[in-house]
Order: C-alpha cells, then structure tokens, then sequence
C-alpha cells in the first residue's frame, strides 16, 4: 500500500511526497482505518515502527479550521524531549496546512507557556506536569478536546506521573476519542485503559519483547566500571564503524561519571544527556548528535522511548537494563528505517540476572564475546561495587531477654547509680517530698 491509497488529503500527501515517504508503515496502515472512524484505539508497536505518524496523519486529515482558542487535541507524553520531536513532526506534515500548535513541558518559564495558550491552539503536546500547572492557572480549559493520544503511557506511569495523569484524565469531558500508542502494555496500563478508555480496538504489530530482526546483538562480560571504561575507549579507538554511538548508563550518576572518563581521551566526540540537565543543555546535547557532531551520546533511559534518533550505529549498553522490557526500548535505538543496526552490552556479576530475563523474554540468547587482548582488566571497584565486608571473627551479639513482669528494666550503668551519704533531709518545695542532702564534697 502507498499513502496515495490512504484516504488523506492533497496538504498531507504534498508533505508527505517532501519528506520522500511512498509507504505507510504497518501500524500506520492499520491504525488510521480506526482513528477515522472515531473508535478508541490501544496501539502496540515496537518502537521505531511510525507510531507518531499514525496518529497524527488521520488527525490532521480530520482537523478543521478553527479561530477558537481551546485546543481540540490533545497528546500527552513522559519527556520533554518528545514533546519537541512530536512538535517538529506536526511542523513537518503541516508544512501546506494552517495548524496552531505547542509544545508545554517543565523545566521553562511557565508564563511564557501560559502566553502561548492564551494566544490559541488547536494542538497541544504536552508532559503530565505541566499540562496539570497550566490547567490550574484557569488560562488552559480542556472543555474542547475531541481526541486524546497518551504516547508512552508505561513510562509515565513508571517515571511517578500517575497523579497528574488522572487528574486530567477526570478533567477531560467524556464525549472524546482516546488513542493509546505503546510498545509495551502493562498491568498499570491496562488499568487506565479500563477506566478511561470505551471498547477500544487493540492492533499489536510485533509480538512484545521481539527484538527487531536488523540489530545485530552480542555481549561482554565486564568485572567492573573501570574495566567497562576501557572496553568502551578501546572500541572506539579500534572501531571506526561505531561511527554514532548511543551509550545507555544506569543513572545520571554513573552518566556523568563515564562523560567524565571519556572526555580524557574523547573530549570533542562526547556528550551527555539526563534529566538534571538544564533545558538548552539537553536540547544541545541531541542536536550535536542527530547532526553528527558528537560522535558519542551518553545518556540514560530518558531517551530509551520514542525518542527517533536517526543513523545510530551502535547502542552500547553500558549498564545491562534492570527491567527485559527497557533492553528492548535501548536497542531499537538502532536498525531503524530498515537499516542494520548492533547493540553490544557490558555485563558484570551482578548483572548478570537481568541478562537472563532479557533473553527469556527475548526467547532467544545475547551471543557472548572474548574479551579483546588489548583491554586492561582493572582490579579497582567503585564504592557501588564493592562488596560489604563481614569481620568473620566478629563475635556474635545475643539479644537477652526482658524478664517476665519487669517491663523495659535494665541495669543501671555505674556512673549514674546514686548512693545515700547520709546528711540533714532538706524538703523539695516543688514535689513536697524530702530528700537527703549529699555531703560527699563537704566531707571532702
């Protein structure tokens, strides 16, 4: 099928023929049908898969004129990183149509947001918390909001945002078209999807936790950090293929600590991104890549989802993912638009649970590789990594028991037991009790 055969009209295809797409992606294909016909839509697709256009084609295609100024849809999602890539989409297949629309997340000055919804849209993107701020103000009223798309729901969900989520999720006036878009469907999920969502259709394109078939696969088994940073300089140094390197850490900690290590050897080809990072550093830190600019991206989980990095080489894993389902998310980084992609992992001890998870979710086994002669094997663990270390002559403590009866009795210490001295009762005017006064010093 070509998109000439979709019922879509000539602004959209004009954009389309642009941009060089002839074919609709399989959820493409079969999500617009149902997005037409006004139907609630739960969508699972492996990411990389076209899910955005899916959703925004057929809406667009819908979208009327309008000058009033409540938006009309309305598309939610975890980070601000996909507000942005959505909002260039929406620029890109809008490019013959008269379509206002924004993009609100946190992090910036709200009053200039608040400004820009004043001002009118038909399309808002927005993340959880600054829709719900924006709504609080009185200035964003959801009154109007015929379709709902959640993009990345799991994450949200994960990432704590599911106050915000229900808050406008009860907001929102009941007649209105949900669309859910997800490469993975949670019980969380599916909660939500009970709740807030009528009959909706479901359309799965790949089965979950199926890797995509282009992504070459393999792993190292790495001690330690130190060790890990020269595995990974010594395959950046020896391998000019991995030419646009996606380099997954699993905190911004252990993110800023390797951007450390990195940048003594790699200083001009190396960036990091995490959520700590201010707003322009994080936008800067993706552009450099997309452009090629930085030849290595470090960064963790906040761009494993949706986010559509295009000509990533490689995904390295520098912490093997805690969770089957993130690994998933992390390499379909690369092999996108039908182009081979590999994804190589470090694996230490302890991780080594996880990379069982993720082949039995996988069915199928990461290939394991020697390590190179050239790599030093560092015999160095950070404070994460070493081990408690238990005294073994250390004599064991035994609890002793309260005596029956006694309640919380224990003996006094030396130091504070009192002894009678003898001397002249003086009365406590206070408690009106006597007590005895203590002639120790004087008799000294």
């Amino acid at each position: 099928m070509t998109f000439d055969e979709l019922n879509l009209n000539k602004p959209l295809l004009s954009a389309l023929d642009d941009l060089g797409y002839v074919n609709p992606t399989p959820v493409q294909e079969k999500a617009f049908p149902i997005i037409m016909s006004g139907k609630d839509l739960v969508a699972i697709a492996q990411t990389g898969t076209g899910k955005t256009f899916a959703y925004l084609l057929p809406m667009l295609r819908q979208l009327k004129y309008s000058d009033q100024k409540h938006p009309r849809i309305l598309i939610v999602v975890p980070t601000r990183e996909l507000v942005l890539q959505i909002s260039g989409e929406i620029k890109k297949l809008t490019s013959y149509m008269n379509v206002r629309y924004q993009g609100v997340y946190g992090g910036t000055n709200i009053n200039t947001q608040k400004q820009l919804v004043y001002n009118g849209l038909d399309i808002l993107i927005a993340t959880p918390g600054r829709l719900v701020d924006l709504a609080l103000t009185g200035l964003l009223r959801l009154k109007d909001i015929q379709k709902l798309v959640i993009d990345e729901v799991d994450q949200m969900l994960s990432l704590g945002f599911r106050q915000q989520l229900i808050a406008f999720l009860e907001t929102l006036p009941s007649k209105r078209q949900n669309l859910m878009f997800s490469a993975t469907i949670t019980e969380d999920v599916e909660k939500v999807i009970a709740k807030y969502f009528y009959d909706p259709q479901k359309i799965e394109i790949a089965a979950h936790g199926t890797p995509l078939d282009k992504i070459i696969q393999r792993a190292y088994h790495v001690p330690n950090f130190n060790t890990k940073v020269n595995l990974l300089e010594y395959l950046l140094a020896s391998d000019n293929e991995l030419s646009k390197v996606l380099v997954f850490a699993e905190n911004k900690k252990t993110a800023d600590k390797l951007f450390e290590q990195l940048g003594k050897k790699f200083i001009d080809q190396t960036s990091v991104i995490h959520s700590s990072l201010s707003q322009n550093n994080r936008i800067s830190a993706l552009k450099h890549f997309h452009e090629g600019k930085k030849r290595v991206l470090i960064a963790t989980d906040i761009i494993a989802r949706g986010l559509d990095i295009s000509d990533v080489t490689h995904v390295i894993n520098f912490d093997t993912s805690r969770l089957p389902e993130d690994y998933i998310h992390r390499i379909g980084r690369t092999g996108r638009a039908n182009k081979a992609g590999i994804a190589i992992s470090f694996i230490n001890e302890a991780e080594q649970e996880y990379q069982l998870e993720i082949e039995k979710l996988m069915n199928k086994e990461i290939p394991m590789m020697p390590m190179p002669e050239g790599v030093q094997i560092s015999k160095i663990f950070t404070e994460e990594e070493r081990p408690a270390l238990i005294d073994k002559n250390l004599k064991r403590i035994v609890a002793i028991k309260t005596p029956q009866g006694q309640g919380a009795f224990h003996e006094k210490k030396e130091k504070n037991k009192k002894v009678n001295l003898g001397g002249p009762s003086i009365k406590d005017p206070k408690k009106g009790k006597s007590t005895r006064k203590d002639n120790s010093k004087r008799r000294r």
